[in-house]
C-alpha cells in the first residue's frame, strides 16, 4: 500500500471526523430517558456557552429544560436576555416554544443553597443559631469543596422536584476532575466523620474531662482552622457543631444519593475542551476518571476549532506566492517558462523594469519600492495586499495543522470517545441567536470553516 504524499496532505483542508466517532447531540437531547447532562472540563474552554446552547436546543425541540450554571461569569444571563441569575430558576423569554418546550436558567448561590439546607432541616431557633455562627459563615462562603458540594445539593433538589424534563449542569471551572468528583464526598465526610465526633465529645462527656478530650482532638487541626477564625475558633466551632448535631447524617446521605444519581443511566457527561494541548490533556484525564467512577460519558465537545475555505492552498505554497509578489526580482514558473511577473519581457531587455533599477555591488538589479512608487502603481498596492492575505492564510493553515495533530493524539488515546467539533466564531456569543448557532454546530458534529 503506497504512502500518501506529504505535500498533497498539506494541500487539503482539515479532514472531517469519521462517522463512527462523531458525537450525535440531537438524539441525546431528545431522548426522554436523558434527564441530566453535565458539562465538565477545565476553565476557559466554553462550558457555560455549551451548556446554554444545549439547553436552548433541547427546549426548542419540546423539552422543559433548566440550565444550572456554577460559573461566576455573567455570560449565561447576558446571552439569554436575563438581567441577572440567582438561586431560583428564571424563565427565559424569546425562545421558539412552538414544540411546547420551556427554558429556565439559574446560577448557583453557594451560600444561599447552604442556608436553605439549614432552614429545611432545623427548627427556626436552631437555624438562626447556625446561620449566625462565624464558623458556619466561613464554611458556607468559601470552605474547600463547598461550591462543588452545593452544586450537587442543588442538582439533587432540582431532580427531586421532577419539574423539568432535562437538567443541564455547567460545572465549576476546576483544574482537575478530582475537584468536581471528590469534593462533595470530602465535604460530606468532614461534616459526618471522625472530626465531628471529636467536636461533639465535650458536649456528651461534659466537665473537665470533656474539655481535655476536646483539646486533644483539636490539637492536630488548630493550626489550620485557627487561620480561618482566629482566637474564637474553639468556641465558635463547638457552638456550630452543637447546633448542627442533628443534621450531620443528612449531608453524607444526600452526597451519596447525588453521586449515585450521576452514575445512573439518565445522566450523560459531556467533556468540553479546546483544541489545545493543555485543555485536551485535562480532557483526557476527565475521560479516564469518569470511566473509573463508572460515570456515563456521552462524548467530547471540541470548541473553537479553526478551519479554512481555501484548504487546498497549503501554507508553503501561500508563503512562496507571497514572496513572489513582494519581490519583483523573483520569477514565476508558468507553463515551464521563467518570466518576469506581469511582464512578457525578460531581465536585461531595454524595456524591462529590471533594467531601470539601480545596480547592487555585484551588478545585479535591486528593487526599490518607495511609497511614491506604490502610490503611482496601484497594481503594486494590490500585490502587497494580496501578499499579506497569503501570509495570513499560511498562519491559519499552520494553526489548523497544529490543532489537527493535537486532536489526533487525543483520539488515538481514546478512540472510543465520540467527538463533536464547533468552529471558532469571530466574536463572543451574547444572545439567543448566537446560542442557537452554537447548537446547530454542535448537532452537525463537524466544524465548518470560520
Amino acid at each position: 500500500m503506497s504512502r500518501p504524499d506529504p505535500a498533497q496532505a498539506h494541500d487539503t483542508a482539515r479532514p472531517h471526523l469519521s462517522p463512527a466517532r462523531v458525537l450525535d447531540i440531537d438524539p441525546l437531547l431528545a431522548d426522554p430517558g436523558t434527564r441530566i447532562v453535565v458539562c465538565c472540563g477545565s476553565g476557559g474552554v466554553g462550558k457555560t456557552t455549551t451548556a446554554a446552547a444545549l439547553g436552548l436546543r433541547a427546549a426548542e425541540r419540546g423539552r422543559k429544560v433548566v440550565v444550572l450554571t456554577i460559573d461566576p461569569a455573567r455570560r449565561l444571563a447576558q446571552s439569554m436576555g436575563i438581567d441577572s441569575l440567582d438561586n431560583t430558576p428564571r424563565r427565559v423569554k424569546g425562545i421558539d416554544d412552538s414544540a411546547g418546550g420551556e427554558l429556565h436558567a439559574m446560577m448557583l448561590d453557594m451560600k444561599r443553597t447552604f442556608d436553605e439546607i439549614v432552614e429545611a432541616h432545623a427548627d427556626p431557633q436552631r437555624a438562626a443559631a447556625i446561620l449566625g455562627n462565624p464558623f458556619y459563615q466561613s464554611l458556607s462562603a468559601g470552605f474547600a469543596g463547598t461550591q462543588e458540594y452545593m452544586a450537587m445539593e442543588k442538582l439533587g433538589q432540582l431532580r427531586a422536584r421532577d419539574e423539568w424534563d432535562l437538567i443541564v449542569v455547567d460545572t465549576p471551572p476546576s483544574r482537575s476532575a478530582l475537584d468536581f468528583l471528590d469534593a462533595p464526598k470530602r465535604l460530606g465526610s468532614f461534616l459526618d466523620g471522625r472530626l465531628i465526633r471529636v467536636l461533639l465529645a465535650p458536649a456528651k462527656v461534659g466537665g473537665r474531662a470533656g474539655m481535655k478530650f476536646l483539646n486533644v482532638g483539636m490539637s492536630m487541626m488548630t493550626g489550620v482552622l485557627g487561620k480561618l477564625l482566629g482566637g474564637q475558633l474553639l468556641k465558635d466551632v463547638q457552638t456550630f457543631v452543637a447546633a448542627m448535631d442533628s443534621m450531620f447524617g443528612g449531608f453524607r446521605t444526600r452526597a451519596d444519593a447525588t453521586y449515585k444519581l450521576l452514575q445512573a443511566p439518565g445522566t450523560a457527561f459531556l467533556v468540553v475542551a479546546a483544541p489545545e494541548r493543555d485543555a485536551l490533556r485535562e480532557a483526557a484525564y476527565f475521560v479516564e476518571r469518569l470511566a473509573a467512577e463508572k460515570m456515563p460519558l456521552a462524548g467530547l465537545v471540541l470548541n473553537r476549532v479553526h478551519g479554512s475555505n481555501a484548504g487546498q492552498l497549503s501554507a508553503e505554497r501561500a508563503l512562496a506566492a507571497a514572496e513572489n509578489l513582494e519581490d519583483p526580482r523573483i520569477v514565476d514558473q508558468d507553463g515551464g517558462k521563467a518570466g518576469l511577473r506581469n511582464s512578457h519581457e525578460t531581465y536585461g531587455s531595454s524595456d524591462s523594469p529590471a533594467s531601470a533599477a539601480p545596480a547592487s555591488d555585484d551588478g545585479s538589479p535591486t528593487a526599490v519600492d518607495t511609497p511614491a512608487d506604490t502610490a503611482a502603481d496601484p497594481e503594486r498596492s494590490v500585490d502587497r495586499l494580496t501578499a499579506g492575505l497569503l501570509r495570513l492564510h499560511a498562519d491559519r493553515m499552520h494553526l489548523i495543522a497544529r490543532e489537527q495533530r493535537t486532536r489526533d493524539r487525543f483520539t488515538a488515546l481514546h478512540p472510543e470517545v465520540a467527538v463533536a467539533e464547533v468552529a471558532a466564531l469571530p466574536g463572543d456569543v451574547h444572545d439567543l441567536a448566537g446560542l442557537r448557532d452554537i447548537g446547530d454546530r454542535l448537532a452537525a458534529g463537524r466544524s465548518e470553516p470560520a
